[in-house]
Formats: C-alpha cells, structure tokens, sequence
C-alpha cells in the first residue's frame, strides 16, 4: 500500500510475512495466498505492500534464476501485491538467529544480502527506482573484538562495491539498512552515528524497528535527530511497540507469559542494564522498570501492570514524517496500524490503483 506524506512524497507501507521457513517457490507463493487474502480483507485495498524473507538457500538460487524471479514477479503481481523491501534479517533457515548465525564480520551475510539485492531489482513495481533490504546491526556486541571489526570494515566496503555494480547492471539502486538492536553493536544513536562514520551514506543507512528504539530508553526525537545530524539514512521504520513494566517485582505473572524459549527478549533498563533473556532477567530481576523487546500488537494492550511503548512509535513516525521530506520511504507496519497513520503526517493517495 502506498500513502502520501503531507508535502505530496509517496511512502510505501509493506506488511511483513510471517517468518515461517520457505523451501522453494510453490512455498513462498502459498504464504503470499495466505497473508493477501487476510490482509487485504482488513484493509480492502487494492495494492498491498509486502515485506517477504527469503532463506539464504531460496535467495541463492533466485538470484541465479532469472526464470524464477519472473515467475514471483507474475504471482505478485496477479494477488495485487508489491515488493519494496526484503528483509535478510534472519539467516536461519527457520528464522531463528543466534551466536553461531554469520554477522557482518562474515562474507556469507555479504553473499546473502547481495543475493537479496539481485532478486529484488525484478520484483519491484515498474515505476520504482530503488529498493531496500534489511540486515542485522552488524552482530552481537558479546565476542564483537578487534579482528572482527577489521573483518567488518573491509565486508562492509565489499557490499558498498556489490549494491554499486547491481545498480549500474540494472538502473535501479538498493540501499541495505542495518536494523540496531538490544545487544547488538548498532544500538543506541551513539553506537550508530560512530559505525557510520567509516561507511558509505548514499548505499548504507538504517532499519528502524520502533520497539528497539524504545528498548535504548533514549528520547525518539533525540535518537532520531543525532541520526540525521550524522548523515545517516532512515531506509526504513517499523512501526512497532515494546513491552514496558514500572515495577518488574509487581508484575512477575504477567511477564511469564511472554517468556518464549524459542525466541529469547532482551531486557533493558534506562540505566543501560541489559539481560538478554526474559527468563533470566525474572530469576534475577534486575531494579526497574523495565522495557523488553517483545513486539505488543498494535491493537491490543498487554496484560496490566504492563504497558506498551505506543508513544515512543508515535512520537517517532510524526517527527519522521513532520518536514518538508518523508523522514522514510518505506514503513513496515501490522495491517490493524495503518489505521492510525493519518494523523501522523500520512494519508492514503488521491488514487490507490497505482501501476505496479
């Protein structure tokens, strides 16, 4: 789906599939079945943006599939479905990451991401001139030491080359986002506007997810200004809130039920504490209050005591979208928040039957 910014830009909002691993193709396509059908039901849209993951074993072999690439391009576009964005954010092949998945200081998370940019040059709407992929914010700061960041530095050179050479193939650009996290080296605006220092502005730039900016405990106006202060782009936002507990100690039961073994929460605390496993910070329960980086649906509240980060995700995307220019092109949002864009500075074109 696309919006308008106040000034008359274009944003384009995508909706990420569920992370569920897809083997081949006949995969992907029956997942796209699934989500156009559920969502376009919501939002009774004609043009649906989507934010699709694909595997590094899928990715590999549509990247050298031509054939293929057109065939996902067709079933795109016969659902009313467009691709903007692909997230290489897992590099799992269930979705699941963890210390032994290849970070940046590795050419295995260049290929994939290189990989991504080839196919996604195919499937983006005609009149599109550029996309974005997102990737991980560098690696997990634990073990993060000298040789790695030297490794990092010269992958990170090696993709600027690689998304150079893609666009001077094809006529259209990807830039690739680097999503900071909890625990991760990209975290806070300081880490960030450090490691951008050293990188190439025009190709790199960052994926926000909203709920980890409320994980920083940083102001999301500040955060997001130190960024733009540094010359760092925002490719993308993701309209997101955390879970947050005032008093950890009162609200044991209601944090349990978040507890997911097979998908660990950071815990965070605006003194930088910082545990990386909701199991371990309520055996432990370090002083509070607490926000831990666990997505909160966009239209329900959590449990009480426990709150949701809605302000941080509002503040942020008004001030994104409060200047002359869109702050970003591209929102990835759940279908039940594009509801509430419109006060934001975003509402939908003149005319939503646009080319794809």
């Amino acid at each position: 789906m696309r919006l308008r910014h106040h000034r008359g830009r274009v944003v384009h909002v995508s909706h990420g599939t569920d992370l569920r691993p897809a083997r081949d193709l006949t995969d992907v396509v029956a997942q796209l079945d699934a989500y156009a059908d559920d969502v376009r039901s919501q939002l009774d849209a004609d043009i649906l943006g989507v934010s699709l993951w694909l595997p590094p074993t899928l990715a590999a072999a549509l990247a050298i599939d031509g054939r293929a690439r057109t065939r996902l391009r067709a079933e795109l576009d016969a659902r009313g479905l467009e691709v903007v964005t692909l997230s290489g954010l897992p590099y799992a092949e269930g979705g699941d990451e963890g210390s032994g998945i290849p970070d940046w200081s590795s050419p295995a998370r260049l290929e994939y991401t290189l990989d991504l940019a080839r196919i996604l040059v195919d499937l983006l709407p005609d009149d599109a001139v550029r996309g974005a992929v997102t990737t991980i914010g560098l690696g997990l700061r634990a073990g993060w030491d000298t040789a790695k960041e030297k490794a990092c530095s010269r992958v990170l050179g090696r993709l600027s080359g690689g998304l150079a050479e893609v666009a001077w193939q094809t006529g259209r650009a990807v830039r690739v986002g680097f999503q900071p996290a909890p625990g991760y080296v990209l975290d806070g605006s300081a880490s960030v506007a450090a490691a951008f220092s050293r990188l190439d502005k025009d190709r790199l730039g960052v994926s926000l997810d909203l709920a980890n900016v409320a994980c920083t405990w940083e102001d999301p106006v500040a955060y997001l200004d130190r960024l733009h202060g540094a010359g760092v782009q925002v490719i993308r936002a993701t309209v997101a809130a955390a879970l947050q507990a005032a008093h950890p100690g009162a609200a044991i039961e209601a944090l349990q039920g978040y507890v997911d073994s097979a998908h660990p929460h950071a815990v965070t605390t605006p003194d930088d504490g910082y545990v990386d496993d909701l199991a371990a910070a309520l055996r432990d329960i370090p002083a509070g209050p607490w926000r831990v980086q666990c997505h909160v649906p966009l239209d329900s509240e959590p449990p009480a005591p426990l709150t949701a980060t809605t302000e941080i995700w509002r503040t942020a995307i008004a001030h994104l979208m409060s200047g002359a220019l869109p702050g970003t092109e591209y929102l990835d949002i759940e279908s039940q928040g594009a509801l509430e864009l419109g006060e934001l500075g975003l509402s939908p074109p003149v005319d939503l039957r646009l080319p794809c």
